[in-house]
Formats: C-alpha cells, structure tokens, sequence
C-alpha cells in the first residue's frame, strides 16, 4: 500500500491522546507518516515521543483561566460547563492552527479527536477525508434522551461552531460521515449501542508508552491481591475525600491485599502508618495492570478499558463528564461495582472490594470483556481502516 499522511488532532487531554498514540504507532509501522495538532504539544511530546511532528495550537487548557470548573458541579450544568468553558472555545482557537498545518504538513486523511471539533470541520471545509477517534463510549448511547431541552442546547451549539468555522452542512462534527473509530466494543457498550455503516467498533488502542521510572516493583507481594487506586489525571481537584477512604478500607484489609494509591496532588497527608498501601504520584499503569486484582477508579474511559484489556474488574466512582456512563456499562456488563463518588465510606468501599476480588462472577464478566477487547483488533484494525479512508476505500468490518 502506498505511503500515506495522517494528521492527528487531538485536545490535550491525557485519555484522548493516549488511543490515538497507538494507531499512530501501528501506522509508522506500516511506512505511513503522522503528525499531531494540538493546544498542548509539550503533553503530545511526553505521551507521543519527543520526535513526533506537533503542530501548535492555540486554546484552552484543562484546569487553568476559565476552564477551572468548581469541584461540586455535576450533571447537566457540568456538561454545559464542559462545553462552553472548554469544548467549544477549544474548537474555535484551534480551527485556525489545524488549518496551518493541513497547509504545511499536507494530510491525506485528518484524524479528529470527537472532542477535538475543529479537526473535523476544518478538514470537511478543506474538502479533506476525515475520521472520528472515540476516546470514549458514552457518545454511542443515547445518553440525552431523557433531557431534550439539554440535547437542543447542544445542538445549536454545534450549529454554532460549524457556521463559524466550518461549511455549511447539518451533520454532527462527532461523528464523521467517512469512518468513527470507536474504541470500544459492543459488548461492553451493550444493546443500544449506536451503529452506522461508518462506524467501526475497534476495541481499545493499548500499546507501550512512556512510564515513569522508579516504581518499587519489589514492594509488590505476589502472593498476595493487589488493589489500583486512580482518579487519572484530570481530578486531583476533587480526590481528597475520597481517597483518604480508599486507604481507609486499604488499612483495614492490609492484613490479606496490598493497596498502590496514585496521589498526584499529594492530598493524602503522611501518616507513617501505611502497612499494606503504597502512595505514589503516578504508576506505570499498564505494566501495573498486569499484575493488580482489581481497580477502583473514577470510570475514565481510558482506565476502565485497560482494566478490561487485562480483564481486571473494578470499582468505579464516577464524577462528571462521560463517567456516570461508563461506570453504568461496566455494571451492565457484570464486571464491576459502582459507589458514590462524593458519599461513599471506608466500609463500603471495603465491601465493594472485597466483592470484586472474591466473588468469581466480577472477574468472569471482565475476562468476557477482555476477549471482546482483544478480538476487536485495537490499533491495528483502526490502522487498516485509516489506510482504506486513505485511498478512497470505504471502511470494512475487521475479523
């Protein structure tokens, strides 16, 4: 197959950045070259390598100015917020950034993050192919059915956003009209999953990636089962409460598992009394994954997919944003629990862990998922189907 280019735009949001990280990987592999557009490059550098071709943008970044969303906003005023403090002002900022870098690095195909509008509607008013990467599963739910007047809203501003800088249409700018690269699969997703005949369900992109060095792997005890504690990188804001219970219940069962706590803010103070648990800022996570029992996390979707790529069941405690979906497909799949993120106490997170690592059923529903996950084909089948948008092929169904 010929030599082709790839254009990743991408918002600068750990989750979204790491799948496409894959794929782009796969690519190189097969001769093709890729590039990277985004308003955080330095973060596209640490997760992508320092040799990758990033095209800076401007736009807002998580966390800072007016993105700081307060910490007890949920529900449809936190997905409002979302989008007209982050999403939005992301796709405006960045359209003309994208656009230089069609100009100069000359894609064949644009890959747009489905939270990185501009990709998509730079590219559809450049007259280029363009496909969707899903970093996550919640948008293949009708997850605004039950709130028309939030689905209006979010609607209009999407009109919005095509109007000013993207063409006339009416097509929705998260979902390409050419390839949606979800990765996910249907089994986990569940029965009203969204189908199309441009969406392609590839499982997760996992492939190697930087880790931080240092971490005391012989402090792990083989013989013994192994609890993950993350609320990924984007909530330190919120994480105090919750993971002072976590190592609560951790100190509680210290005489029978072993607990790793990710703590990148350092909102756990020192006690001196931490038998059974380890607090670290950060962990090699899929290294980790490998040899933890279970996981308690926020139900990003990019942890629980790695979870389940290692067909580790979990505890999840969702926020904000996609999570309370993702949380309730991994219920609906059997391969978890679900606690109250801003209620939850140290005994019953306890009992949630114990239910997921003794009672085989979590672990059997996980392992389900896991063999979905790997049959779908994760960065290779998303690799093949670029390739095909490439040359003007449509999209095919993967073995």
């Amino acid at each position: 197959m010929s030599r082709s280019r790839f254009l990743f735009v991408v918002p600068p949001l750990v989750g979204h950045i790491n799948p496409a990280v894959g794929v782009a990987a796969e690519l190189a592999a097969r001769g093709h070259e890729s590039a990277w557009a985004c308003a955080d490059p330095g973060l596209v550098h640490r997760l992508a390598g320092a040799d990758a071709t990033v095209f800076p943008c401007a736009g807002p970044v998580p966390g800072s100015g007016d993105g700081v969303r307060p910490p007890d906003l949920r529900g449809p005023e936190a997905l409002k917020f979302l989008w007209e403090r982050f999403l939005a002002p992301l796709a405006e900022e960045m359209a003309p950034g994208v656009a230089a870098a069609v100009g100069e690095f000359g894609p064949d195909v644009v890959v747009a993050d489905q939270q990185a509008l501009a990709g998509g509607l730079v590219a559809e008013r450049l007259g280029l192919p363009w496909a969707t990467s899903a970093t996550t599963s919640a948008e293949f739910t009708d997850v605004l059915s039950g709130m028309p007047k939030v689905e209006e809203w979010l609607n209009e501003l999407l009109g919005g956003l095509r109007e000013r800088i993207g063409s006339p249409g009416v097509a929705d700018p998260r979902f390409s009209p050419h390839l949606v690269l979800a990765f996910s699969t249907p089994e986990f997703v569940g029965p009203e999953a969204r189908t199309g005949d441009q969406i392609r369900y590839v499982g997760p992109s996992v492939a190697d990636r930087p880790a931080p060095s240092g971490f005391p792997w012989d402090w792990l005890d083989p013989a013994r089962p192994t609890v993950l504690v993350t609320l990924g990188t984007a909530n330190t804001d919120v994480g105090a409460r919750f993971l002072s219970e976590c190592r609560a219940a951790a100190h509680e069962r210290a005489d029978r598992t072993q607990t790793v706590i990710v703590d990148p803010a350092g909102v756990l103070p020192s006690t001196g009394e931490d038998k059974g648990v380890l607090i670290v800022p950060s962990v090699p996570q899929l290294p980790l994954l490998e040899r933890v029992d279970a996981v308690v996390c926020h139900a990003g979707h990019n942890t629980v997919c790695e979870a389940l790529w290692h067909g580790v069941p979990l505890v999840v405690a969702p926020i904000r944003d996609d999570q309370p979906v993702v949380a309730g497909q991994v219920v609906e799949a059997g391969a978890g629990i679900r606690v109250r993120f801003g209620r939850v106490t140290a005994p019953k997170l306890g009992a949630a862990i114990d239910a997921v690592l003794h009672e085989p059923g979590y672990r059997f529903a996980a392992g389900r998922i896991r063999t979905a996950f790997r049959a779908a084909g994760g960065a290779s089948a998303a690799a093949t189907h670029l390739e095909r948008l490439a040359i003007g092929a449509p999209a095919q169904q993967t073995a």
